[in-house]
């Protein structure tokens, strides 16, 4: 009976231990969980004041971004910025992304709570196998808890990487609001003056012959100019600010976007320059009819109707490439 009593009470220091053991363990694990994470926040904070957009290879990656613990959100854009990529949008979308991070850096909202980085192609091809990425440049946040959603990738063809488009698409993301604060630039103001100089300076010089003011065929120029300005899209550059050009998804360079609902600045040049061939060829074909020689009448009318007939057929199909769906086209599809 008394070696049954040693062995329960034998039995019951036992388990006193070994629960206090697995309670100190828990104890510790805890401490050192929250170090970590207060460690990595700090570690942040010094790089982030350094630089406001930070630059992570691989290992940095997996330490800030992808292991927990984390309590912060972090916005990576993912580029290629080598010349050797050949990624003609990649220096303007950093140049922009780096206006945002500006902004929120020395705004009232900025805390710990956000973070902005950035991961070269050339410094982390291993983290783009990670991501199965296969094209830059792309914008990827990363939340505090849980993976990243197909809403945390944004869309920059069908919105564009402006830096307020950016700054509204994390406020989405993150309810953090980011007021946009660009660096001053005086080219425009510089321009506009140099122009009303040179204007001014022209009027003065020919005050006394002024007659060009009412030739008709030059103040239908200038109509016409701009015209095809606010036809081809111009109005749509300067509201939204998209890419010179983007990548295709076979990895070439595609002039025209693939989308009604977007536009690329070099399209909008593409499409000036189609509608201005039309309208050419549209008067060489008026002032046809109006010749007295027959053999260079004929001419005009021949080098009019192909002009309109080609440019229109070229303009038609891109508006059937943007327009998924339409069913006519002309000579090309």
């Amino acid at each position: 009976m008394k070696i049954l009593v040693k062995i329960a009470v034998l039995t019951a220091i036992s388990l006193c231990l070994f629960n206090l053991a697995n309670s100190q363990s828990s104890k510790n694990a805890r401490s050192q969980g929250q170090q970590s994470l207060s460690e990595k926040v700090q570690q942040l904070l010094d790089m982030n004041a350094k630089r406001p957009v930070m630059r992570f290879n691989g290992n940095k990656f997996r330490d800030f971004v992808k292991s927990a613990p984390r309590n912060y959100s972090i916005i990576v854009m993912f580029t290629a910025m080598a010349p050797a990529r050949q990624c003609v949008i990649c220096r303007h979308a950093h140049d922009e992304y780096t206006i945002v991070a500006n902004s929120y850096r020395y705004s009232q909202t900025y805390s710990n709570k956000l973070f902005f980085a950035m991961v070269d192609f050339d410094e982390g091809s291993d983290v783009f196998q990670m991501l199965r990425l296969n094209t830059a440049p792309v914008f990827i946040h990363f939340p505090p808890k849980g993976k990243p959603k197909p809403a945390d990738t944004m869309d920059i063809q069908r919105i564009g990487v402006s830096a307020e488009v950016i700054g509204k698409w994390i406020q989405e993301r993150t309810d953090i609001q980011i007021r946009i604060f660009r660096p001053p630039n005086y080219s425009a103001t510089v321009a506009i003056l140099m122009l009303s100089l040179f204007v001014g300076g022209f009027l003065y010089l020919r005050r006394n012959n002024l007659d060009f003011l009412y030739n008709k065929q030059m103040w239908a120029l200038v109509a016409v100019v701009f015209c095809f300005a606010m036809v081809s899209g111009q109005m749509w550059n300067h509201i939204r600010s998209p890419p010179f050009v983007h990548k295709s998804q076979n990895g070439g360079i595609a002039y025209i976007h693939g989308s009604s609902q977007g536009q690329l600045v070099i399209e909008t040049y593409i499409v000036m320059f189609l509608n201005a061939m039309i309208v050419l060829g549209m008067v060489l074909l008026t002032e046809a009819g109006w010749q007295n020689d027959h053999r260079k009448s004929k001419v005009t009318a021949i080098v009019g109707l192909f002009l309109v007939v080609v440019f229109f057929s070229l303009i038609l199909s891109i508006f059937r490439s943007k327009a998924q769906g339409y069913p006519y086209s002309f000579l090309f599809k």
